[in-house]
């Protein structure tokens, strides 16, 4: 058993979606496909999902005439005769959800609609994929995922419940190699008890890739990218990266945490468990190597950056100048953990605690508006996180020069600053 994922970045556009048709030719048997929206589908839908929430239903509307006109101009584009008359009417029950959905926009939190509406990219972009591999002779089975991944109703970022997942895998998914040695299903998606759509995450398709994996016992899960591999820093951010070749899953695993956007936080745990190695691949040119990611791998690394833009620095200060000790700490925990506010840094003195986390303001208000009740907040505002793992003194120099570092700690692998 394989699993490949592929990412909006290789069905952007038809000619890479028949470029994937080699790749996927040659593959292994049975096969399962996780992909996820075309190109920057994703955030065309969040552009309707803004307007919708905004009471700009013309606006909307007109935005998802567009994202419509753009896949079916894709699909006459890859397809012809019944495989695009079939596919044509599947995207037009799809796109009905994505009506009913704006219709009810005005009347439903945000977050709920956001999930409702983005899903819609997934379902749209495997159906086109689904009939192309038909009409070129690789025989596939197409599922919609929301009928295997169990989510709870945190919108935006569910979170699965796997024993009902396992248990639809083995009824729902596994049968379907009983007719077709390949099938194709969305990543990023799934649904509550009541069948309402529910997203795992930005990037969440790595981690529906790794989750069904595990259960499915894969010998090896494929993640297929526009990159030559593993690479030690983010190419758009960084001249001369380094590929890594091979790495282990713990390194990966402190790479995600710090903020990496190579491989989603949640992929590694699931594989990790079962001792399935993860490949990251590149569709542009598959004769090249990649990296293989694995348990029991030993290698000496070059240094590793991880640069997280657009963050904000919020200083907690105890209002009567009482420590913050260890049962003030706990308060102050559980009210980020209450708004899903994750801390990517954080620093304690005697009356205050420095945390950096992402810049989103829907998350960023009500936290502040709580923490005020008992403490003073400060924030900073555009500012950078840079971790760097097996460092040394000359590329922190590098990295720093120029900047202005508001707060910074060093462990023996480890530097992390904050920077404006």
């Amino acid at each position: 058993m394989q699993v490949y994922k592929f990412g909006g970045a290789s069905i952007a556009t038809p000619e890479r979606m028949r470029a994937l048709l080699p790749i996927i030719s040659q593959a292994e048997r049975p096969l399962l496909l996780v992909v996820s929206a075309l190109g920057k589908t994703t955030n065309q839908l969040e552009a309707i999902v803004a307007a919708a929430a905004k009471g700009e239903v013309e606006e909307a509307r007109t935005l998802t005439a567009a994202l419509e006109t753009v896949h079916r101009q894709y699909a006459q584009d890859i397809l012809h005769g019944a495989h695009l008359q079939a596919a044509e009417e599947a995207m037009t029950l799809i796109l009905t959800e994505l009506e009913w959905s704006l219709d009810d926009a005005a009347h439903q939190a945000y977050d709920y609609v956001y999930d409702q509406m983005v899903c819609v990219g997934e379902l749209l972009s495997t159906t086109i994929f689904s009939h192309y591999l038909n009409q070129e002779g690789c025989q596939n089975a197409w599922l919609d995922v929301r009928d295997i991944i169990r989510t709870n109703s945190h919108y935006r970022d569910a979170q699965v419940d796997e024993a009902f997942t396992e248990k639809a895998v083995n009824e729902k998914l596994l049968p379907l190699w009983n007719a077709q040695s390949i099938v194709i299903t969305q990543g990023f998606i799934g649904a509550t008890d009541e069948n309402h759509s529910t997203t795992l995450g930005r990037e969440g398709s790595d981690y529906t890739a790794a989750l069904l994996g595990s259960m499915l016992n894969a010998t090896k899960v494929t993640i297929w990218k526009d990159v030559e591999g593993l690479l030690n820093a983010d190419p758009r951010l960084f001249d001369d990266t380094i590929k890594i070749p091979q790495i282990s899953y713990y390194e990966v695993i402190e790479m995600a945490y710090y903020g990496a956007q190579v491989i989603h936080p949640k992929t590694i745990k699931p594989l990790h468990n079962k001792g399935i190695p993860l490949a990251v691949k590149c569709f542009l040119n598959p004769s090249l190597e990649g990296t293989l990611i694995d348990v029991n791998i030993d290698a000496a690394y070059p240094p590793i950056i991880v640069c997280k833009k657009n963050q904000v620095l919020l200083e907690v200060i105890s209002k009567d100048y009482s420590f913050v000790t260890e049962d003030v700490l706990s308060q102050i925990y559980e009210l980020f953990a209450k708004h899903r506010v994750k801390i990517n840094m954080m620093q304690n003195a005697a009356i205050s605690l420095v945390a950096a986390i992402d810049n989103r303001q829907d998350k960023i208000a009500p936290l502040i508006n709580d923490l005020q009740i008992q403490f003073m907040v400060r924030r900073n505002e555009e500012v950078e996180l840079l971790t760097v793992r097996h460092y040394d003194e000359a590329i922190l120099n590098m990295l720093c020069a120029g900047k202005s570092i508001l707060l910074q700690q060093k462990t023996r692998k480890t530097a992390q600053f904050i920077v404006r």
